[in-house]
C-alpha cells in the first residue's frame, strides 16, 4: 500500500526532462511520494521524441523513466501557467528543476529564492551541467559531454583504440542518484529544523565521482592512468578470459585468499608458491608473465564448465551476458528487478525496478508512465479550480489534456 511507503505523503513537483531529473524524480516515486511531472503542452519531455524504438507512439526512453508520477501539461510561460506552478509548489515538499538557466528561472519566476519564499518547507534541488556557481555556471550540460571532460572517457575502451563513452547515460544515472541522496537527507534535516533548502547538483560532478581509485592513484604518484581495456589496474587476474569454446567470462581474484584458492582448483601449487605470483602486487608487476599461463589454463574448459567449479570453490566469476541474458537471470527476476504495469492503452509495460529492499516500508509501483497531461484535470481540482475554469485555462493554452 502506498501509505505504507517511506515517503507517503511527500509531495514531489518534477519540473525536469531527458533523463536526470526524471529518473530522481521517479525513484522517489518508487519510495511512495506523490510526484507530478509538469510537461509543456503539445510537446511534452524531449525524451518523448527520442526515438525509435517506440510501443505506438510512446518512446520507449521516456517510458523508461518516467512511472509512478502523474501528470500535467502546463505552459509556465503564461502568467496563468505561473500561478498554477505556484499554487503546486505551494503544497510540495520538494521541487525538481533542470532549466539551463539562471536567467530563465528568475523570467518564469522558477528561482530558488522566489519559491522558497512561497514555501519556506521546500527542499528546491537544481540539475545542470555544471551547477549554479563557478566559472561555467549555467552552461547547458550533455551525458556525453560530461562523460568526456571527467576523464573516464579517456579511460575507457581497449588499449590501443581510441576513448568510449560508456553505453548508458551514467552522467545522467549519476546525478540522478545524487541528487536523490540529496533530497532525501534535506528531508531528514527539515524533520529537525522545519526548514528546507537548496540543492545544487550537476553532472559534470556526478560524473567525475566515477575516477575514484583512479584518482587516488593519481593524488598519490602525478602520473595519470592510462587505459587498460580490461585488465584491473591494482589487481590480478582480474579480467575477462576465453573459455575452450570461445565463450567469455570475468575471472575476479581479488584477494591472496582467493588466489590460493584458484591455485589450488586448477592444480597448480607451483603458481601459488612462484615468488613472482604469491602476493597481488607481485602479480600486477608481473602482469605479462602471468596472463598467458592463466589464458592458457583457462582455454582447457569451456565457460559453463568452469562456472560452477569456480564458485564452489569461492573464486568470484561470471559470464559476460547479453542484455537479454542479464534480463532473464532468474535471481534477478526472483528479486523482484523487473517491473510490470498496465498502461491504459500500451498494455504491460515493464521497466527496471529501483533496487532498495526495506522489510517494513518497501517500495511502491502503482502507476505506469503518464500520457501527456493526462491527469491534468485531477490535479487542477485538487487545486481547486472547478470544470469551467480548467476549459477556459484549455482553450487558452495554458493546460492541456
Amino acid at each position: 500500500m502506498t501509505d505504507t511507503a517511506p515517503l507517503s505523503g511527500i509531495r514531489v513537483i518534477d519540473q525536469t526532462q531527458a533523463l536526470a531529473g526524471p529518473y530522481c524524480a521517479m525513484m522517489l516515486g518508487d519510495l511512495g511520494a506523490d510526484v507530478i511531472k509538469i510537461e509543456r503542452p503539445g510537446v511534452g519531455d524531449q525524451s518523448r521524441q527520442w526515438g525509435p524504438p517506440y510501443i505506438q507512439d510512446q518512446s520507449t526512453y521516456y517510458l523508461a523513466a518516467n512511472r509512478n508520477k502523474r501528470g500535467i501539461a502546463l505552459n509556465g510561460a503564461a502568467a496563468e501557467g505561473r500561478v498554477i506552478l505556484h499554487k503546486l509548489v505551494e503544497s510540495a515538499d520538494v521541487f525538481i528543476t533542470n532549466i539551463a538557466t539562471r536567467r530563465s528561472l528568475q523570467k518564469y519566476a522558477l528561482d530558488d529564492d522566489t519559491l522558497r519564499q512561497l514555501n519556506p518547507r521546500l527542499i528546491y534541488a537544481s540539475i545542470s551541467g555544471y551547477g549554479r556557481t563557478g566559472p561555467r555556471a549555467d552552461q547547458s550540460g550533455y551525458d556525453l559531454v560530461a562523460q568526456a571532460e571527467s576523464g573516464t572517457m579517456s579511460l575507457t575502451g581497449e588499449v590501443d583504440g581510441p576513448p568510449m563513452r560508456f553505453l548508458s547515460p551514467m552522467a545522467d544515472l549519476t546525478c540522478g542518484l545524487f541528487t536523490l541522496i540529496g533530497i532525501l537527507a534535506a528531508l531528514y534535516t527539515r524533520e529537525r529544523t522545519g526548514v528546507g533548502q537548496f540543492l545544487d547538483q550537476s553532472l559534470q560532478e556526478g560524473q567525475i565521482t566515477w575516477l575514484d581509485n583512479y584518482a587516488g592513484e593519481y593524488f598519490a604518484t602525478g602520473t595519470p592512468p592510462q587505459r587498460m581495456g580490461n585488465r584491473h589496474p591494482q589487481i590480478a587476474p582480474y579480467e575477462a578470459v576465453q573459455g575452450a569454446d570461445g565463450e567469455w567470462f570475468i575471472l575476479g581474484v581479488g584477494s591472496d585468499n582467493v588466489w590460493q584458492s584458484f591455485c589450488k582448483l586448477i592444480d597448480r601449487a607451483d603458481l601459488a608458491a612462484d615468488p613472482r605470483f604469491d602476493a597481488n602486487a607481485k602479480r600486477v608487476e608481473n602482469y605479462e608473465a602471468l596472463m598467458p599461463i592463466i589464458r592458457d589454463i583457462i582455454k582447457t574448459r569451456t565457460v559453463a564448465d568452469w562456472l560452477p567449479d569456480l564458485r564452489a570453490a569461492g573464486v568470484p566469476a561470471g559470464r559476460i551476458n547479453t542484455i537479454d541474458q542479464a534480463l532473464s537471470d532468474a535471481h534477478l527476476i526472483e528479486r523482484g528487478i523487473i517491473v510490470e504495469l498496465e498502461h491504459p492503452t500500451l498494455g504491460a509495460l515493464k521497466s527496471i525496478a529501483t533496487p532498495v529492499h526495506l522489510s517494513e516500508t518497501p517500495l511502491v509501483y502503482r502507476r505506469p508512465p503518464p500520457r501527456l497531461g493526462e491527469h491534468t484535470d485531477e490535479i487542477l481540482h485538487e487545486l481547486h479550480y472547478h470544470a469551467d475554469h480548467i476549459q477556459r485555462l484549455k482553450d487558452q493554452g495554458v493546460v492541456s489534456a
